[in-house]
């Protein structure tokens, strides 16, 4: 028998990937329920709705997020590196993101659309990722500029996840990270 927390991880764990592959909208409790192989009078045991699934997914990616970052600050040693690391991650999760786009963009497109009540929730790993890409061009030293480039890494990463599930272009994928690599080489140039 499994354990009620590893249930709910179970139940998480699937309906992140299920958000992910097909949308939230288009995502029903059966399917979530027939993904972890459980009967429905033991998934309402863990979630009453499908807004409170939602809600633990949100949770579940912010954290996943805030731990991919924590690692990326204690193993890449100066701030150009960190910044690399989140170029880089539409090259790493390539194959996902021209299948299915970013997990985090296209959650916070589809409630921002729908006008969910959760969507200030899956706003706050955007809000994360350019918080901490601004603390990155802080510590290169960009002072003013940094909130304004840390918004422009993200906004790109956004448009060429776009992109990439659009058309399925490794190739384009890769010519735009070399080019926010030599804009970001520019960027360390002119405040040295």
């Amino acid at each position: 028998m499994v354990a009620a927390g590893e249930t709910r991880r179970q139940i998480v764990d699937a309906a992140d990937s299920l958000f992910y592959a097909q949308g939230f909208t288009q995502t029903s409790f059966a399917d979530i329920a027939a993904a972890v192989k459980i009967s429905r009078g033991n998934f309402y045991y863990h979630f009453k709705t499908k807004d409170e699934i939602l809600d633990a997914v949100i949770d579940k990616r912010l954290s996943d997020r805030k731990e991919l970052l924590a690692k990326w600050d204690e193993t890449a040693d100066e701030a150009r590196k960190r910044i690399e690391c989140f170029i880089r991650i539409v090259i790493v999760n390539q194959t996902k993101i021209m299948a299915y786009g970013c997990p985090v963009g296209t959650l916070t497109t589809e409630l921002a659309k729908i006008d969910h009540p959760s969507r200030d929730k899956a706003n706050e790993i955007m809000a994360l990722f350019g918080d901490w890409l601004e603390s990155q061009f802080n510590e290169l030293g960009c002072g003013e500029n940094s909130r304004d480039n840390a918004m422009h890494v993200l906004g790109w990463s956004q448009g060429v996840a776009t992109l990439a599930q659009a058309f399925k272009d490794k190739a384009y994928v890769e010519r735009e990270v070399s080019k926010i690599l030599s804009w970001l080489d520019g960027v360390i140039a002119g405040i040295q």
